[in-house]
């Protein structure tokens, strides 16, 4: 296998190999670079973590091709989490690497062989985004799904194996990628985001499985591990992981202290339903978020288009909303 920096070919998503080998594939999501990024680990049996959306998977396809996979080469597509933007193409990655087996979490394995709930929740959430940005998540074969429980480990060859971490929080069916030989850890969006263009790390807080303590808890596991980088879905490596995870669990703690605040103030108000999330989400706007970019530069639009589609405040204070709700009625589980 042949990396290539920045151009792999008509039709590929960009690819950037890190200074530790690490080969960053952009699955143009949106049709936009710098969105949601999947990385290849090249070892003797080769994964790739996250393989984004199904409707901008040929792009993804078309630059592993480019790196030199073929169609038995790949071993593992691993999936932090289910979510459209990390697996919806999972399918078609299985249908185009018939060796290669898919590694989800146990708490989402069964919504990958059949996805008719995870596509009608996930349409029912993105709204108009669903047949423009996603598309439905295309089934995988249950023989060619591997369910992982907490700690365990893909065999990648020639003694080199990640450590699975199950790190709840984001969503209740999270893995964290660990991988030792490099001191890497892959978060998927259980660190939080930071695009190209975003000043700060943002906390993501989606409805309906939010759950602040174990999201605290699963930077914990992260920071155990004693990672020299961290790799972000969305988008790309940040260091030094100590301080990045500080920062994570600060920025965690604040949103959530912001929603709590603004929503008395809404119930003060008497306001209610979108008037109560329009509300808390306008003052996470106000108090959280650094005042707005320089409107000159020439790639604001596709920047402020890219935060939109991945950490929409509106999306965020829904899910803060939802977990204070069931902190606070006593139904909140383990996992959200």
């Amino acid at each position: 296998m042949t990396p290539r920096d920045d151009d792999a070919g008509p039709g590929a998503g960009p690819v950037h190999t890190h200074d530790d080998g690490v080969i960053a594939i952009d699955t143009l999501t949106a049709g936009l670079t710098d969105v949601t990024a999947g990385y290849l680990i090249d070892a003797p049996r080769p994964a790739l973590i996250e393989c984004g959306p199904a409707l901008t998977i040929e792009a993804v396809l078309a630059a592993l091709r480019a790196l030199g996979l073929g169609p038995t080469d790949l071993a593992y597509l691993v999936l932090t989490h289910i979510h459209l933007d990390h697996a919806g193409g999972a399918g078609d990655v299985a249908a185009a690497f018939p060796n290669a087996t898919v590694v989800v979490s146990e708490h989402g394995a069964r919504h990958l062989v059949d996805p008719e709930r995870l596509n009608a929740s996930s349409a029912r959430v993105y709204g108009p985004l669903f047949d423009r940005v996603y598309g439905a998540c295309t089934p995988v074969p249950a023989d060619r799904v591997r369910s992982i429980a907490d700690r365990d480990e893909l065999d990648l060859g020639g003694g080199r194996v990640l450590e699975l971490l199950h790190t709840p929080g984001h969503a209740k069916h999270h893995l964290g990628v660990f991988d030792p030989d490099l001191g890497a850890v892959f978060a998927g969006d259980s660190v939080g985001v930071q695009l190209p263009g975003m000043t700060e790390l943002r906390p993501a807080t989606p409805p309906p499985e939010f759950h602040l303590d174990a999201a605290l808890a699963s930077l914990e596991r992260y920071r155990s591990r004693a990672p020299a980088r961290i790799y972000l879905a969305h988008y790309g490596p940040v260091a030094p992981a100590d301080a990045v995870l500080d920062t994570a669990g600060a920025q965690l703690r604040r949103w959530v202290e912001t929603a709590e605040d603004a929503r008395e103030h809404a119930r003060e108000l008497g306001l209610t339903g979108t008037h109560e999330l329009d509300h808390v989400a306008e003052t996470l706007e106000r108090r959280c978020l650094p005042a707005a970019p320089d409107t000159t530069a020439p790639d604001t639009d596709d920047r402020q288009t890219r935060i939109r589609l991945l950490n929409d405040t509106r999306a965020n204070a829904a899910g803060l909303l939802r977990y204070l709700h069931r902190r606070d009625t006593g139904t909140l589980t383990e996992l959200g």
